[in-house]
């Protein structure tokens, strides 16, 4: 009989499959390997369960079998499956058949899964000399071998593998801010962007598709399933790991493409950029070499309202989410670093341009610790196309400010998130509310008097008054104890002098 996995059990069991076959191989490379082994076992087994259920119902009838299992969600060719792989794991070429196995399922499902399996389970370049990585294989292979997925339903799997995303990203220090968003950040950040059914989600720095997902999952919240995902990332390792964590939460259909979002836009339709109800993103900080040199040529002007800086891309990229929503009704939430908010130059000028146009809704700074790829604060940056003029908020003329430097449940390695801290941000920001110390409304005249300066501090008083001190009090203190501590010298001294100590 099939064991019936909670998720927390489900996590468990995966994350030490996944864990005790680690060689030297470090965690930024290793999961992509642990985490296509996964995916593999849970085709496989999904697919054994499938080719039961069909023979409980044709029984010995196996051409009509077979037809059924090609048009089923996905098909796993003869001799590729994961137990027919882990019946030769003693095999001294074993990185080799499972490589075999692994196109012979993406050829047989190209319109899903082609190119999916991009790892090489047989680099010696990368997993060592012979011995060392068939160890690590064997490892991999035996400890999901002792997992049946079968009956695991898509959002207990789904969530599984985000939770090892999340492992893997703890322990790959400042490498994990190229494929991982601490989930309770990108929750806060899904939150914010307000989703809603109809919508169309995109994330232009998808990474392993974390943030992209738990947008869609705010609109599930909401009752529905009506909405699209799209995303564009980078490296293509990652990029694997996002359309495997699509495929995992049964979004099929989502759009990922792999490529340079800044550069080369893959997400594209009537030769214009798509765009979209809805944008979220935790972009790379401050990049160098985004391409500022190539940006004024960009053939779909997006940077008309300045270049940034080469060597940081921050608002290259907030200017590219802005160019793809849809005009006077699209909503979107990015991390940033916090001089995005007051730097001047080329940033500056774009800044002030975004305060003109009245499209930024809020700012939001939080607490720092809460990224392995850094220890400095950073901010959510709220852009809503529906203050634009024509837009249903075209009357709003200010911007929220939320100082949430204090919002954190503190932690050894990291700070973290509770969900208390969260709820208090955007109710805070739903009901647009002035709290002390917390959050002010800033009308355009106040941001122009500070010479379109965003920073947080300028706007919210943080300021706490420190208890007076009673010096008076304080010396006659002083004096009382004074008496007190000579006593105990001339003891002290006593003590040493029996001990023949001068």
């Amino acid at each position: 009989m099939t064991k019936q996995f909670t998720q927390d059990e489900l996590n468990k069991v995966l994350w030490a499959a996944a864990d005790s076959s680690r060689t030297s191989v470090g965690a930024d490379v290793y999961k992509d390997y642990a985490l296509t082994m996964l995916f593999f076992k849970y085709l496989s087994d999904k697919s054994k369960a499938e080719y039961a259920k069909l023979k409980a119902r044709f029984g010995d009838d196996t051409a009509r079998i077979d037809a059924k299992m090609k048009t089923s969600r996905f098909y796993i060719p003869p001799n590729s499956s994961f137990d027919e792989v882990y019946a030769q794991k003693e095999q001294d070429n074993i990185g080799e058949i499972i490589n075999v196995a692994l196109r012979k399922i993406e050829d047989h499902n190209k319109d899903k899964l082609a190119g999916v399996f991009s790892v090489d389970f047989n680099s010696e370049s990368v997993l060592g000399k012979p011995q060392q990585r068939n160890k690590m294989m064997r490892h991999l292979l035996e400890d999901f071998y002792k997992i049946d997925l079968s009956d695991i339903s898509e959002d207990i799997i789904g969530n599984s593998y985000m939770y090892m995303i999340e492992k893997f990203g703890a322990d790959a220090g400042k490498k994990a801010g190229e494929f991982f968003t601490v989930t309770a950040v990108a929750e806060l950040v899904a939150r914010l962007a307000r989703p809603k059914p109809g919508d169309r989600i995109s994330d232009p720095a998808v990474g392993s598709g974390g943030l992209l997902l738990l947008a869609g999952e705010e609109v599930r919240k909401q009752g529905s399933n009506n909405f699209a995902l799209y995303g564009q990332e980078a490296k293509g390792q990652t990029y694997q790991l996002a359309r495997m964590n699509m495929f995992l939460h049964g979004m099929d259909q989502a759009r990922i493409e792999w490529g340079d979002t800044l550069n080369n836009p893959m997400l594209v339709e009537n030769d214009g950029l798509m765009k979209f109800d809805v944008n979220v993103a935790n972009p790379p900080f401050s990049l160098k070499k985004w391409g500022a040199e190539s940006a004024d040529a960009d053939q779909y002007n997006r940077f008309w309202r300045g270049i940034p800086p080469k060597d940081k891309g921050d608002y290259a990229f907030i200017t590219h989410m802005i160019e793809t929503l849809k005009p006077q009704s699209g909503r979107m939430a990015v991390i940033v670093p916090h001089g995005v908010l007051f730097r001047g130059g080329a940033e500056g000028k774009i800044r002030q341009q975004l305060i003109e146009e009245n499209i930024i809704d809020a700012v939001i700074g939080l607490a720092p610790g809460f990224f392995q790829t850094t220890g400095i604060p950073v901010a959510i940056l709220v852009i809503d196309r529906a203050r634009e003029k024509g837009g249903a908020r075209e009357n709003d003329k200010d911007i929220l400010f939320i100082e949430a430097s204090k919002e954190f449940k503190p932690g050894k390695a990291q700070n973290t998130l509770a969900k208390e801290n969260a709820d208090k941000i955007v109710d805070t920001f739903t009901q647009r509310k002035e709290v002390e110390k917390f959050s002010h409304i800033a009308n355009i005249d106040e941001i122009k008097e500070n010479d379109y300066n965003l920073n947080i501090t300028r706007y919210v008083d943080t300021f706490e008054e420190e208890e007076e001190v009673d010096i008076a009090e304080t010396i006659r203190q002083i004096e009382a104890i004074n008496p007190q501590l000579s006593k105990l010298e001339e003891q002290m001294k006593h003590y040493l002098k029996e001990l023949g100590i001068k």
